[in-house]
C-alpha cells in the first residue's frame, strides 16, 4: 500500500476567477454587440424577469443558462450575436409587490432591477447591457402608449362587459392565478367573486388566420405551435334562426 499523502482538490476560488474574468470582459466589450459587423447576425432574446420578485432565484438561471449557451453555441459558428437583458416592471407583479410591503412601486422597482442586474453580470452570461430593457421606464412604455392609440384608431381596441375575479377586500381585479384552488384571494383569502366590468380588448381574432398561416412557415417545435394554434382558437360554426 502507497503511503504517499492523498491530496485533494482545492476548492474551486469561483468569487476570486469569475470576477477576474467577468471584469476582463467587460472592459474589452467582449459581449458588446457590432452592428456593423460582416459577420452574419443573430438575434438571441431570453424571457425578461419581474423585478417585483425581489431577486433572482435557480429557475430563472434554469431558463437563461440554455439560452445562453446556445448563444455562445452561435457565436463560436461564426455569428454576431445580439443577446439583450432587460425587465419586466410594469403592471400587475408590481403593484402585488407594493401592497405586500408597502413600499411605493417606483421605490421597490427600481432598487430590485438594480440589485438583479448586478447577480445577472455575476452569471457570467453574454448580456449587451447597452440595449437593457426596463418596462417601466417613460422611454419604453411611450411607445406601448403609441402603439394602444394606433389600434384604437384603427378599431382593434375596444370596451366591452366582461366576467372578471373580483377581490371585494383588495379592492381589485385578480388574474386567474391568483386565485386559488379554494376561489380564495392568493393575497388575504378572501373569496373572489365574479363580476362583469367594463374592460379594453383587442380585436386579434381579425387576424386568426394570418397567425395560423404564420405559424406553417417558422422553424419552431410542434409542441409550441400547437399550443399557439390552441391559443389563437379560431373555430367556424354556424348561426341558426327558429
Amino acid at each position: 500500500m502507497s503511503d504517499k499523502k492523498h491530496i485533494s482538490e482545492q476548492q474551486y476560488p469561483f468569487a476570486d476567477i469569475e470576477a477576474k474574468w467577468q471584469t476582463w470582459w467587460a472592459e474589452r466589450g467582449t459581449y458588446k454587440f457590432d452592428w456593423n459587423s460582416p459577420k452574419p447576425k443573430h438575434y438571441v432574446l431570453t424571457m425578461f424577469s419581474y423585478p417585483s420578485g425581489d431577486k433572482l432565484h435557480m429557475g430563472h438561471w434554469y431558463c437563461y443558462a440554455p439560452t445562453d449557451s446556445y448563444a455562445r453555441f452561435k457565436r463560436m459558428q461564426g455569428y454576431e450575436v445580439f443577446e439583450p437583458m432587460g425587465f419586466d416592471s410594469f403592471g400587475l407583479p408590481a403593484e402585488n409587490y407594493a401592497i405586500k410591503t408597502g413600499v411605493h412601486p417606483a421605490e421597490s422597482t427600481a432598487k430590485n432591477i438594480s440589485f438583479m442586474r448586478e447577480q445577472l453580470k455575476k452569471i457570467g452570461a453574454m448580456y449587451d447591457w447597452d440595449y437593457e430593457v426596463v418596462t417601466s421606464s417613460p422611454d419604453y412604455y411611450k411607445w406601448t402608449q403609441w402603439w394602444f392609440l394606433l389600434m384604437y384608431k384603427r378599431g382593434l381596441a375596444y370596451q366591452k362587459d366582461a366576467l372578471v375575479n373580483w377581490c371585494p377586500n383588495c379592492q381589485t381585479v385578480l388574474a386567474n392565478e391568483q386565485v386559488g384552488a379554494d376561489n380564495l384571494c392568493e393575497r388575504c383569502d378572501t373569496p373572489v367573486e365574479r363580476r362583469k366590468m367594463r374592460q379594453w380588448f383587442f380585436r386579434i381574432s381579425d387576424y386568426n388566420q394570418r397567425l395560423l398561416d404564420g405559424l406553417d412557415t417558422i422553424d419552431w417545435p410542434e409542441k409550441t405551435k400547437a399550443m399557439q394554434r390552441y391559443w389563437i382558437g379560431k373555430s367556424e360554426g354556424t348561426e341558426i334562426s327558429f
